[in-house]
Protein backbone atom coordinates (compact mmCIF):
# COMPACT_ATOMS: atom_id res chain seq x y z
CA UNK A 1 0.00 0.00 0.00
CA UNK A 2 1.44 3.47 -1.02
CA UNK A 3 1.42 6.65 1.03
CA UNK A 4 -0.72 8.38 -0.34
CA UNK A 5 -3.31 5.80 0.29
CA UNK A 6 -2.46 4.80 3.54
CA UNK A 7 -2.87 8.48 4.74
CA UNK A 8 -6.34 8.95 2.96
CA UNK A 9 -7.50 5.83 4.28
CA UNK A 10 -6.21 6.74 7.76
CA UNK A 11 -8.08 9.90 7.08
CA UNK A 12 -11.19 8.03 6.45
CA UNK A 13 -11.25 6.51 9.62
CA UNK A 14 -10.45 3.05 7.78
CA UNK A 15 -7.31 1.88 9.31
CA UNK A 16 -6.99 1.70 13.19
CA UNK A 17 -3.93 3.24 14.64
CA UNK A 18 -0.88 0.81 16.34
CA UNK A 19 -2.27 0.72 19.70
CA UNK A 20 -0.67 -0.92 22.95
CA UNK A 21 -2.94 -2.29 26.06
CA UNK A 22 -0.08 -2.40 28.95
CA UNK A 23 0.13 -3.82 32.13
CA UNK A 24 -3.63 -5.28 32.03
CA UNK A 25 -4.81 -8.39 33.46
CA UNK A 26 -6.08 -9.92 30.31
CA UNK A 27 -8.54 -12.68 29.79
CA UNK A 28 -8.15 -14.82 26.48
CA UNK A 29 -10.86 -17.27 27.13
CA UNK A 30 -9.37 -19.85 25.07
CA UNK A 31 -5.99 -19.79 27.35
CA UNK A 32 -5.00 -19.07 31.10
CA UNK A 33 -5.52 -15.32 32.13
CA UNK A 34 -2.11 -13.69 32.61
CA UNK A 35 -0.73 -9.96 33.04
CA UNK A 36 1.09 -8.39 30.40
CA UNK A 37 -0.04 -6.02 27.05
CA UNK A 38 -1.64 -6.98 23.82
CA UNK A 39 -0.14 -4.97 20.60
CA UNK A 40 -2.71 -3.87 17.89
CA UNK A 41 -1.69 -3.62 14.56
CA UNK A 42 -3.85 -2.72 11.47
CA UNK A 43 -7.06 -3.85 13.72
CA UNK A 44 -5.42 -7.35 14.44
CA UNK A 45 -3.89 -8.60 17.51
CA UNK A 46 0.04 -9.14 16.94
CA UNK A 47 1.51 -9.20 20.21
CA UNK A 48 0.58 -10.55 23.53
CA UNK A 49 2.75 -11.10 27.02
CA UNK A 50 4.34 -9.71 29.39
CA UNK A 51 7.37 -8.28 27.34
CA UNK A 52 6.09 -6.78 24.46
CA UNK A 53 7.64 -4.33 22.17
CA UNK A 54 5.86 -1.41 20.76
CA UNK A 55 5.12 0.29 17.44
CA UNK A 56 6.64 3.31 16.78
CA UNK A 57 4.18 5.99 17.11
CA UNK A 58 1.40 3.27 18.73
CA UNK A 59 -0.83 4.93 20.62
CA UNK A 60 -0.38 3.75 24.03
CA UNK A 61 -3.17 2.86 26.73
CA UNK A 62 -2.28 2.58 30.64
CA UNK A 63 -4.67 -0.25 32.28
CA UNK A 64 -3.10 -1.60 35.20
CA UNK A 65 -5.57 -2.28 37.51
CA UNK A 66 -8.02 -3.05 34.59
CA UNK A 67 -9.24 -6.32 33.18
CA UNK A 68 -8.74 -7.21 28.89
CA UNK A 69 -11.65 -8.99 27.82
CA UNK A 70 -12.72 -9.99 24.06
CA UNK A 71 -15.60 -8.64 23.09
CA UNK A 72 -19.29 -10.09 23.41
CA UNK A 73 -21.38 -11.43 20.85
CA UNK A 74 -25.15 -11.23 21.03
CA UNK A 75 -26.53 -14.81 18.60
CA UNK A 76 -30.09 -13.60 17.84
CA UNK A 77 -30.71 -10.24 17.80
CA UNK A 78 -33.15 -7.75 15.54
CA UNK A 79 -30.43 -4.90 16.24
CA UNK A 80 -30.47 -2.13 12.81
CA UNK A 81 -33.83 -3.27 11.60
CA UNK A 82 -36.15 -2.44 14.48
CA UNK A 83 -36.66 0.67 16.28
CA UNK A 84 -39.49 1.32 18.38
CA UNK A 85 -41.64 -1.18 18.19
CA UNK A 86 -44.85 0.56 18.68
CA UNK A 87 -43.91 2.82 15.66
CA UNK A 88 -44.06 0.55 12.15
CA UNK A 89 -42.48 2.87 10.49
CA UNK A 90 -39.52 1.72 12.13
CA UNK A 91 -40.03 -1.93 11.50
CA UNK A 92 -37.82 -3.82 8.91
CA UNK A 93 -37.52 -6.97 10.15
CA UNK A 94 -40.26 -9.20 8.19
CA UNK A 95 -41.21 -9.32 4.44
CA UNK A 96 -44.79 -11.12 3.12
CA UNK A 97 -44.24 -14.66 1.39
CA UNK A 98 -43.48 -17.60 3.25
CA UNK A 99 -39.93 -18.93 1.38
CA UNK A 100 -37.74 -15.76 0.99
CA UNK A 101 -34.20 -17.12 0.97
CA UNK A 102 -33.06 -14.44 -0.97
CA UNK A 103 -33.43 -11.60 1.28
CA UNK A 104 -30.24 -9.89 3.06
CA UNK A 105 -30.93 -9.17 6.10
CA UNK A 106 -27.48 -6.76 6.06
CA UNK A 107 -28.37 -4.46 3.69
CA UNK A 108 -31.09 -3.18 5.57
CA UNK A 109 -29.81 -2.38 8.61
CA UNK A 110 -29.61 1.03 10.21
CA UNK A 111 -26.17 1.98 11.32
CA UNK A 112 -27.48 4.67 13.19
CA UNK A 113 -29.89 2.95 15.36
CA UNK A 114 -29.55 4.16 18.96
CA UNK A 115 -29.75 0.69 20.15
CA UNK A 116 -26.15 0.42 18.72
CA UNK A 117 -24.39 2.38 20.74
CA UNK A 118 -26.14 1.50 23.94
CA UNK A 119 -25.37 -2.34 23.60
CA UNK A 120 -21.50 -1.23 23.18
CA UNK A 121 -21.67 0.25 26.45
CA UNK A 122 -22.54 -2.77 28.15
CA UNK A 123 -19.53 -4.92 25.92
CA UNK A 124 -21.12 -6.08 22.76
CA UNK A 125 -19.23 -5.83 19.93
CA UNK A 126 -20.68 -7.57 17.36
CA UNK A 127 -24.47 -9.41 16.68
CA UNK A 128 -26.11 -11.69 14.90
CA UNK A 129 -29.32 -9.59 13.37
CA UNK A 130 -31.87 -11.92 12.04
CA UNK A 131 -35.12 -11.36 9.66
CA UNK A 132 -38.60 -12.74 10.47
CA UNK A 133 -41.91 -13.42 8.59
CA UNK A 134 -42.99 -16.18 6.89
CA UNK A 135 -41.52 -20.22 7.38
CA UNK A 136 -37.86 -19.04 5.64
CA UNK A 137 -37.42 -15.30 6.58
CA UNK A 138 -34.01 -14.76 4.78
CA UNK A 139 -30.13 -14.14 5.41
CA UNK A 140 -28.97 -14.02 9.23
CA UNK A 141 -25.93 -11.21 9.17
CA UNK A 142 -23.29 -11.03 11.76
CA UNK A 143 -22.11 -7.42 12.04
CA UNK A 144 -19.56 -5.37 13.87
CA UNK A 145 -21.34 -2.65 16.52
CA UNK A 146 -19.78 0.03 14.93
CA UNK A 147 -19.52 1.57 11.20
CA UNK A 148 -20.91 4.20 8.83
CA UNK A 149 -22.35 1.90 6.43
CA UNK A 150 -23.60 -1.93 6.50
CA UNK A 151 -20.43 -2.87 4.76
CA UNK A 152 -18.40 -1.22 7.23
CA UNK A 153 -20.29 -3.33 9.40
CA UNK A 154 -20.53 -6.53 7.84
CA UNK A 155 -18.51 -10.10 9.58
CA UNK A 156 -20.44 -12.32 7.69
CA UNK A 157 -23.28 -10.72 5.37
CA UNK A 158 -24.84 -14.41 4.87
CA UNK A 159 -23.94 -16.52 8.49
CA UNK A 160 -27.28 -18.60 8.59
CA UNK A 161 -30.68 -18.70 7.12
CA UNK A 162 -33.71 -18.11 9.35
CA UNK A 163 -36.00 -20.83 9.36
CA UNK A 164 -39.35 -20.61 11.49
CA UNK A 165 -40.20 -24.81 11.63
CA UNK A 166 -43.91 -25.32 11.34
CA UNK A 167 -45.19 -25.86 14.88
CA UNK A 168 -48.73 -27.68 16.09
CA UNK A 169 -49.25 -25.11 18.85
CA UNK A 170 -48.03 -21.51 18.95
CA UNK A 171 -44.58 -21.21 21.45
CA UNK A 172 -43.13 -24.91 20.18
CA UNK A 173 -45.42 -27.51 22.06
CA UNK A 174 -47.78 -29.84 20.42
CA UNK A 175 -51.39 -28.70 21.68
CA UNK A 176 -53.56 -27.44 19.70
CA UNK A 177 -56.58 -24.63 20.17
CA UNK A 178 -57.67 -21.83 18.79
CA UNK A 179 -57.32 -18.19 19.70
CA UNK A 180 -60.18 -16.69 22.09
CA UNK A 181 -63.34 -18.39 22.03
CA UNK A 182 -62.57 -20.86 19.35
CA UNK A 183 -61.66 -24.74 19.49
CA UNK A 184 -59.44 -26.43 17.02
CA UNK A 185 -59.73 -30.51 17.06
CA UNK A 186 -56.07 -32.36 17.51
CA UNK A 187 -56.57 -33.81 13.92
CA UNK A 188 -57.38 -30.46 11.75
CA UNK A 189 -54.14 -29.10 13.38
CA UNK A 190 -52.43 -32.33 12.85
CA UNK A 191 -53.70 -31.49 9.19
CA UNK A 192 -52.67 -28.13 8.86
CA UNK A 193 -49.12 -28.91 10.38
CA UNK A 194 -48.22 -31.75 8.11
CA UNK A 195 -49.75 -29.64 5.17
CA UNK A 196 -47.11 -26.94 6.22
CA UNK A 197 -43.73 -29.40 6.90
CA UNK A 198 -44.97 -30.97 3.40
CA UNK A 199 -44.80 -27.28 1.90
CA UNK A 200 -41.29 -26.64 3.27
CA UNK A 201 -39.88 -30.29 1.83
CA UNK A 202 -41.40 -29.25 -1.41
CA UNK A 203 -39.37 -26.09 -1.71
CA UNK A 204 -35.90 -28.06 -0.62
CA UNK A 205 -36.96 -30.39 -3.05
CA UNK A 206 -38.09 -27.93 -5.73
CA UNK A 207 -34.45 -26.14 -5.08
CA UNK A 208 -32.87 -29.44 -5.50
CA UNK A 209 -34.02 -29.84 -9.08
CA UNK A 210 -32.53 -25.88 -9.30
CA UNK A 211 -29.39 -27.13 -8.00
CA UNK A 212 -28.90 -30.15 -10.62
CA UNK A 213 -30.42 -27.85 -13.72
CA UNK A 214 -27.74 -25.09 -12.86
CA UNK A 215 -24.82 -27.74 -12.67
CA UNK A 216 -26.07 -29.36 -16.00
CA UNK A 217 -26.10 -26.48 -18.10
CA UNK A 218 -24.67 -23.58 -16.68
CA UNK A 219 -24.54 -21.98 -19.96
CA UNK A 220 -27.58 -19.21 -20.49
CA UNK A 221 -29.00 -20.90 -17.16
CA UNK A 222 -31.83 -18.56 -16.09
CA UNK A 223 -31.15 -17.43 -12.19
CA UNK A 224 -33.95 -17.79 -10.23
CA UNK A 225 -32.92 -15.52 -6.77
CA UNK A 226 -34.65 -17.62 -4.34
CA UNK A 227 -33.21 -21.05 -4.99
CA UNK A 228 -29.76 -19.65 -5.51
CA UNK A 229 -29.51 -18.36 -2.13
CA UNK A 230 -30.71 -22.29 -1.13
CA UNK A 231 -28.03 -23.42 -2.81
CA UNK A 232 -25.14 -22.77 0.18
CA UNK A 233 -27.69 -24.34 2.38
CA UNK A 234 -28.09 -27.54 0.35
CA UNK A 235 -24.02 -28.01 -0.15
CA UNK A 236 -23.86 -27.87 3.74
CA UNK A 237 -22.00 -24.52 3.67
CA UNK A 238 -24.47 -22.11 5.54
CA UNK A 239 -26.35 -23.29 8.37
CA UNK A 240 -30.07 -23.16 9.11
CA UNK A 241 -31.17 -21.17 12.29
CA UNK A 242 -34.80 -23.01 13.37
CA UNK A 243 -36.82 -21.88 16.17
CA UNK A 244 -37.49 -25.09 18.34
CA UNK A 245 -39.13 -24.51 21.91
CA UNK A 246 -40.53 -27.50 23.37
CA UNK A 247 -39.20 -31.09 22.93
CA UNK A 248 -41.26 -32.49 20.51
CA UNK A 249 -40.88 -29.73 18.29
CA UNK A 250 -37.00 -30.01 18.86
CA UNK A 251 -37.46 -33.55 17.74
CA UNK A 252 -39.43 -33.04 14.72
CA UNK A 253 -36.39 -29.85 14.02
CA UNK A 254 -33.97 -32.94 14.07
CA UNK A 255 -35.38 -35.14 12.47
CA UNK A 256 -36.48 -32.84 9.56
CA UNK A 257 -32.55 -31.57 9.23
CA UNK A 258 -31.39 -34.98 9.46
CA UNK A 259 -34.03 -36.47 6.50
CA UNK A 260 -33.25 -33.05 4.39
CA UNK A 261 -29.81 -33.13 5.12
CA UNK A 262 -29.43 -29.79 6.15
CA UNK A 263 -27.00 -28.38 9.23
CA UNK A 264 -28.82 -26.54 11.43
CA UNK A 265 -28.58 -24.65 14.54
CA UNK A 266 -31.49 -24.68 17.22
CA UNK A 267 -32.97 -21.21 18.51
CA UNK A 268 -34.76 -20.47 21.52
CA UNK A 269 -34.74 -24.12 23.32
CA UNK A 270 -36.93 -23.93 26.77
CA UNK A 271 -37.93 -27.13 27.40
CA UNK A 272 -35.73 -29.56 25.48
CA UNK A 273 -36.65 -32.50 27.90
CA UNK A 274 -35.47 -36.29 26.92
CA UNK A 275 -34.62 -34.17 23.22
CA UNK A 276 -31.30 -33.18 24.92
CA UNK A 277 -29.88 -36.76 23.89
CA UNK A 278 -30.67 -36.31 20.07
CA UNK A 279 -29.03 -33.07 20.19
CA UNK A 280 -25.70 -34.39 21.75
CA UNK A 281 -25.93 -37.24 19.30
CA UNK A 282 -26.25 -34.90 16.15
CA UNK A 283 -23.70 -32.04 17.73
CA UNK A 284 -26.29 -29.61 16.76
CA UNK A 285 -25.25 -26.52 18.94
CA UNK A 286 -28.02 -24.29 20.58
CA UNK A 287 -28.88 -20.73 20.76
CA UNK A 288 -30.64 -20.35 24.32
CA UNK A 289 -33.10 -17.22 25.04
CA UNK A 290 -32.40 -14.85 27.82
CA UNK A 291 -32.86 -16.14 31.48
CA UNK A 292 -35.14 -13.72 32.75
CA UNK A 293 -38.73 -15.38 31.84
CA UNK A 294 -40.99 -17.32 33.26
CA UNK A 295 -41.42 -21.14 33.13
CA UNK A 296 -43.28 -22.18 30.20
CA UNK A 297 -45.91 -23.88 32.01
CA UNK A 298 -47.37 -23.73 36.02
CA UNK A 299 -46.08 -27.04 37.28
CA UNK A 300 -42.46 -26.25 35.78
CA UNK A 301 -39.49 -25.75 38.42
CA UNK A 302 -39.68 -21.75 39.36
CA UNK A 303 -35.82 -21.87 38.30
CA UNK A 304 -36.09 -24.31 35.16
CA UNK A 305 -34.74 -21.22 32.47
CA UNK A 306 -32.09 -20.29 35.14
CA UNK A 307 -30.87 -23.86 35.22
CA UNK A 308 -31.12 -24.66 31.95
CA UNK A 309 -27.66 -23.53 30.56
CA UNK A 310 -26.12 -25.58 33.14
CA UNK A 311 -28.00 -29.22 32.26
CA UNK A 312 -26.49 -27.74 28.55
CA UNK A 313 -23.33 -27.61 29.55
CA UNK A 314 -22.94 -31.04 31.32
CA UNK A 315 -24.92 -32.68 28.22
CA UNK A 316 -22.05 -31.56 26.56
CA UNK A 317 -23.87 -29.47 24.10
CA UNK A 318 -22.76 -25.98 22.56
CA UNK A 319 -24.27 -22.95 23.21
CA UNK A 320 -24.35 -19.76 23.46
CA UNK A 321 -26.98 -16.90 23.98
CA UNK A 322 -29.29 -14.78 22.39
CA UNK A 323 -31.46 -11.85 23.30
CA UNK A 324 -33.91 -12.12 20.26
CA UNK A 325 -34.42 -8.49 20.58
CA UNK A 326 -32.80 -5.41 19.92
CA UNK A 327 -33.34 -2.72 23.19
CA UNK A 328 -32.79 -5.96 25.31
CA UNK A 329 -29.46 -6.17 23.76
CA UNK A 330 -27.84 -4.30 26.40
CA UNK A 331 -28.83 -6.90 29.01
CA UNK A 332 -27.10 -9.98 27.82
CA UNK A 333 -24.16 -10.01 30.33
CA UNK A 334 -26.72 -9.55 32.82
CA UNK A 335 -29.00 -12.68 31.26
CA UNK A 336 -25.87 -15.18 31.26
CA UNK A 337 -24.93 -13.99 35.02
CA UNK A 338 -28.08 -15.15 36.15
CA UNK A 339 -27.45 -18.91 34.90
CA UNK A 340 -23.77 -18.52 36.74
CA UNK A 341 -25.78 -17.80 40.16
CA UNK A 342 -27.73 -21.64 39.07
CA UNK A 343 -24.89 -24.10 37.95
CA UNK A 344 -23.02 -22.63 34.88
CA UNK A 345 -19.32 -22.22 35.71
CA UNK A 346 -18.31 -18.84 35.26
CA UNK A 347 -15.66 -19.36 32.54
CA UNK A 348 -18.14 -21.44 30.37
CA UNK A 349 -20.30 -18.71 30.91
CA UNK A 350 -17.96 -16.01 29.20
CA UNK A 351 -17.34 -18.31 26.21
CA UNK A 352 -21.17 -18.94 25.54
CA UNK A 353 -20.89 -14.80 24.37
CA UNK A 354 -17.38 -15.19 23.13
CA UNK A 355 -15.66 -18.22 21.54
CA UNK A 356 -18.62 -20.56 21.88
CA UNK A 357 -21.03 -17.88 19.55
CA UNK A 358 -17.74 -17.41 17.44
CA UNK A 359 -17.60 -21.43 16.61
CA UNK A 360 -21.15 -21.62 16.09
CA UNK A 361 -20.98 -19.11 13.43
CA UNK A 362 -17.72 -20.07 11.82
CA UNK A 363 -15.68 -17.20 12.49
CA UNK A 364 -13.95 -18.23 14.94
CA UNK A 365 -10.53 -17.35 12.95
CA UNK A 366 -11.69 -14.01 13.61
CA UNK A 367 -13.56 -13.45 17.25
CA UNK A 368 -14.26 -14.76 20.11
CA UNK A 369 -11.51 -14.28 21.99
CA UNK A 370 -8.35 -12.76 22.50
CA UNK A 371 -5.18 -14.59 20.29
CA UNK A 372 -2.69 -13.44 18.02
CA UNK A 373 -4.02 -13.13 14.32
CA UNK A 374 -7.41 -12.31 15.34
CA UNK A 375 -9.36 -8.90 14.70
CA UNK A 376 -8.91 -7.07 18.27
CA UNK A 377 -12.38 -6.48 19.35
CA UNK A 378 -11.87 -5.80 23.06
CA UNK A 379 -13.60 -4.54 25.99
CA UNK A 380 -11.43 -2.98 28.80
CA UNK A 381 -12.93 -3.14 32.13
CA UNK A 382 -12.86 -2.38 35.97
CA UNK A 383 -14.18 -5.88 37.30
CA UNK A 384 -16.12 -9.02 36.01
CA UNK A 385 -18.09 -7.75 32.51
CA UNK A 386 -21.04 -9.55 33.85
CA UNK A 387 -21.76 -8.05 37.14
CA UNK A 388 -24.20 -5.43 36.93
CA UNK A 389 -21.07 -2.78 39.13
CA UNK A 390 -18.73 -2.98 36.08
CA UNK A 391 -17.75 -0.30 34.26
CA UNK A 392 -16.78 -0.68 30.15
CA UNK A 393 -13.57 1.70 30.17
CA UNK A 394 -13.21 1.64 26.39
CA UNK A 395 -13.88 -0.72 23.58
CA UNK A 396 -11.92 -1.51 20.45
CA UNK A 397 -13.22 -3.05 17.48
CA UNK A 398 -11.13 -4.05 14.84
CA UNK A 399 -8.69 -2.21 16.62
CA UNK A 400 -10.15 1.37 16.46
CA UNK A 401 -11.49 2.98 19.96
CA UNK A 402 -15.02 3.21 19.88
CA UNK A 403 -17.44 5.94 21.29
CA UNK A 404 -19.11 4.60 24.47
CA UNK A 405 -21.24 7.53 24.66
CA UNK A 406 -25.45 6.83 23.98
CA UNK A 407 -28.95 7.96 24.72
CA UNK A 408 -28.55 6.57 28.24
CA UNK A 409 -25.39 8.56 29.35
CA UNK A 410 -26.93 11.99 27.74
CA UNK A 411 -29.83 11.35 29.09
CA UNK A 412 -28.31 10.53 33.03
CA UNK A 413 -25.76 13.47 32.63
CA UNK A 414 -29.03 15.51 31.56
CA UNK A 415 -30.69 15.26 34.28
CA UNK A 416 -27.73 14.76 36.87
CA UNK A 417 -27.12 18.44 36.45
CA UNK A 418 -30.72 19.72 36.39
CA UNK A 419 -31.17 22.91 38.29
Amino acid sequence: MNLFLSLLIAACGLLAQDVVIRNATIHPITGPQLTGSVVIKDGVIAEIGAKVVAPKGAKLVEAKGLHLYPGMIDSATVVGLTEISSVRETQDATELGDFNPQLRTIVAINPASEHIPVARSNGITSVITQPGGGVIGGQMALIHMDGWTWEEMAVSPAVALHLRFPLMSGGGGRRFGGGQGQQTSFAETRRRYEEQVQKLSQFLEESRRYQKAKAAAPKGFKIDLKFEAMIPVLERKTPVMMTAVRERAIKDAVEFAAKENIRIVLAQVREPGQALADIKAKAIPVILPGTHASPLEEDDAYDSQFTLPSELFKAGITFAFGTFDSSAVRNLPYQVASAVAFGLPREEALKAVTINAARIWGVEDKLGSIEKGKWADLILTDGDPLETTTQIRQMFIKGREVNLDNKHTQLYKKYLNRP
